[in-house]
């Protein structure tokens, strides 16, 4: 039994969508008749041919939201069309920063329950049904709401693929905002990056404990340059401050799914398998056999990360 209508909140910067509103719309034109967008903006008419594109058939926009963070005016925003009569059956949400922060205020002002970090989403006759990795990835945790909705569910990044529908543009619906809060934006700061980003890359290179120190993480940088990808690390290397949280991969870190992941020194702790055993080709090098990373690795190289990487690096720079 398909739901009526869900409804999924948009994240965008400088008018490009965030991957995860996508990978969410997709799932979404499975599960419902209809889906709709909410967005906290006032570019939502830049945005919206792309909305339209992956399903969604009309944008709830906020407009200008006067320099606030967008948790307080965005839920406002939201509860007030439901007050109003106007309810979807399901909120979904990206677990981001973001979308958390608009989604734990939504459910105080709804009072309803909200269940995050999930990577499945079904329903079960006129029920929905969340699936929730615990354990570090491990377990498999089901929970079925059992209150009327809409309910509310936040989905971890990567958990589906994204996919056009070959929908037209969306209808674009000013909606009222009844408190725009009192936190706001005093200004912004933009990592500075170079090639691909860790969680949209195809092909990643991680570094790990193995690698021995920070200065030996340069050959992770350029071997990642060298195959046109980003750049990660393992906690481990991460929490003794070698390099920047951006770069993580975990359960604590960014969820991966490109199409090579080289872990390169790297045990394999399920705390890092959750984040990208998901890639379609991983290869592994490790001087321990028995390294847990050979369980989920396609290709398994048994040697030293500081004998193999400048070797593979001098065969890819020498084409």
């Amino acid at each position: 039994m398909a739901l009526n209508r869900i409804w999924v909140y948009a994240e965008a910067a400088d008018g490009k969508i965030a991957p995860i509103t996508l990978e969410i719309l997709t799932k979404a034109r499975e599960l419902a008749d209809t889906v709709e967008a909410v967005y906290g903006g006032d570019d939502a008419d830049a945005i919206a041919a792309a909305l339209g594109a992956h399903g969604a058939t009309k944008v709830y926009a906020t407009g200008d939201l006067q320099g606030s963070t967008p948790g307080v005016p965005v839920a406002s925003a939201i509860a007030k069309q439901i007050a109003d009569g106007n309810a979807p059956d399901l909120l979904l949400f990206g677990t981001t920063y973001e979308g958390r922060d608009v989604a734990a205020r939504l459910s105080v002002a709804l009072d309803k329950p909200v269940i995050t970090n999930n990577t499945d989403i079904a329903v079960d006759g006129d029920a929905v049904v969340v699936t929730e990795p615990v354990f570090g990835g491990t377990k498999l945790v089901r929970t079925r709401f059992t209150t009327a909705g809409p309910n509310i569910a936040l989905i971890r990044p990567k958990s589906f693929a994204a996919e056009e529908s070959g929908g037209g543009a969306p209808e674009v619906v000013t909606i009222e905002v009844p408190d725009y809060g009192t936190a706001k934006v005093k200004n912004r700061h933009v990592e500075e990056t170079s090639g691909p980003k860790l969680d949209e890359a195809e092909v990643v290179v991680s570094g790990g404990r193995g690698l021995g120190e920070a200065e030996k993480f340069q050959v992770i940088e350029d071997l990642a340059k060298a195959l046109k990808g980003a750049p990660g690390a393992s906690r481990a290397i991460v929490d003794a401050g070698w390099v920047p949280y951006s770069y993580q991969v975990g359960q604590t870190g960014k969820v991966v799914k490109p199409n090579v992941y080289i872990a390169a020194g790297i045990s394999g702790a399920t705390q890092h398998l959750v984040g990208m055993k998901g890639a379609k080709n991983i290869i592994a090098i490790n001087k321990d056999a028995e390294a847990p990373i050979f369980s989920v690795a396609d290709l398994g190289i048994v040697g030293d990360v500081h004998k193999v990487l400048p070797k593979l690096l001098e065969a890819l720079q020498s084409r």
